[in-house]
């Protein structure tokens, strides 16, 4: 049975799938109304103050949050509870479905992954996370009460690229810092980047899009089409050559993302039968070749008449062609 080929989808999560950032569901109902509307601002207030990495800063912020209000809670159940109310852009929920067996009629295996600076465990707790092959997103480290007490996992927008790697190299263990630097051929890589699609909606997103991009993958940057600022800075990507496209975050049945996506899994699943068919032609090539040699050997024995002095170099000339 032929193996076949992986096309691997990344997807950023905040503006890609879900219209808002995932700590406004759930979370932010325990917080007052003017802690919700300053959070995001304390948050980088805090990592200007202290020159720190902006995602560390909100995780941090989470907690001292929660230690002000023992009614927030920040423990692995309550954050994957947090998850089952975030909203889904139109047509998410049957989206994953719908890509796994347009592959499969075209011969191909498509994996889902995520890319995200914000929580896994929330992630964990939507309803499509089934159909991720792996969540990379930032996570914290739980005690014996299952409290979050500090950041396992910090994926900011330059950090992402890493596990794009991971998932070109087939490394998924987060916690090895030393295989996914070691040299793999790219034959035997199970994920090419030339068979790699990066969904994303903005700024924090451009070094997987311009990896995958100039890597020979495809780079798509949606947008919220009810939001104009958002539309300008996918359009602003778009014109410097960042993605390969810039469309509306409509996942529905027909839906532009779904036609694009498709095509590309078309070009992919046609390239990627091309090369098997160059492979098989140049084997068949080399074989003819070594066969043509060999006859040319055995044509010229019959000529040496016997001749001793001869025969030697001819049995060389023979083991060599073999």
């Amino acid at each position: 049975m032929k193996r076949k080929p992986t096309i691997a989808i990344c997807y950023d999560f905040d503006g890609t799938l879900s219209p808002g950032n995932m700590q406004e569901y759930g979370f932010f109902d325990g917080l007052e109304p003017k802690e919700r509307r300053t959070f995001w601002a304390e948050s980088k207030q805090m990592a200007k103050e202290n020159q720190a990495d902006g995602i560390l800063m909100y995780m941090r912020l989470m907690l001292r949050k929660a230690e002000q209000d023992k009614r927030l809670k920040t423990t692995k159940s309550a954050f994957r509870a947090y998850g089952k109310s975030i909203e889904l852009y139109q047509g998410v929920d049957t989206w994953f479905d719908r890509i796994d067996a347009y592959g499969k009629q075209h011969g191909v295996k498509i994996e889902h992954y995520i890319v995200s600076s914000g929580l896994r465990e929330m992630i964990e707790g939507t309803k499509i996370a089934r159909n991720f092959t792996a969540i990379y997103a930032c996570s914290f480290l739980y005690d014996n009460n299952d409290a979050a007490v500090w950041p396992a996992q910090a994926i900011n927008y330059t950090t992402k690229t890493q596990f794009l790697f991971r998932i070109n190299k087939g490394i998924r263990d987060v916690s090895d810092d030393v295989t996914i630097n070691q040299y793999i051929p790219p034959e035997d890589r199970p994920v090419p980047f030339t068979r790699m699609i990066y969904i994303g909606d903005g700024e924090t997103d451009i070094p997987c899009m311009k990896l995958v991009k100039e890597q020979g993958g495809y780079s798509i940057a949606v947008f919220n089409p009810k939001k104009i600022a958002k539309k300008k800075t996918s359009e602003k990507l778009k014109r410097e050559n960042r993605v390969n496209f810039c469309i509306p975050a409509d996942y529905s049945v027909g839906s532009r993302i779904e036609t694009i996506v498709e095509s590309i899994i078309d070009k992919m699943a046609s390239e990627y039968k091309l090369q098997v068919e160059d492979k098989m032609s140049s084997r068949k090539a080399k074989v003819i070749h070594k066969e043509e040699l060999l006859q040319g050997v055995v044509d010229i024995v019959p000529e040496v008449n016997g001749d001793e002095q001869a025969m030697p170099h001819l049995k060389m000339s023979a083991e060599t062609v073999s």
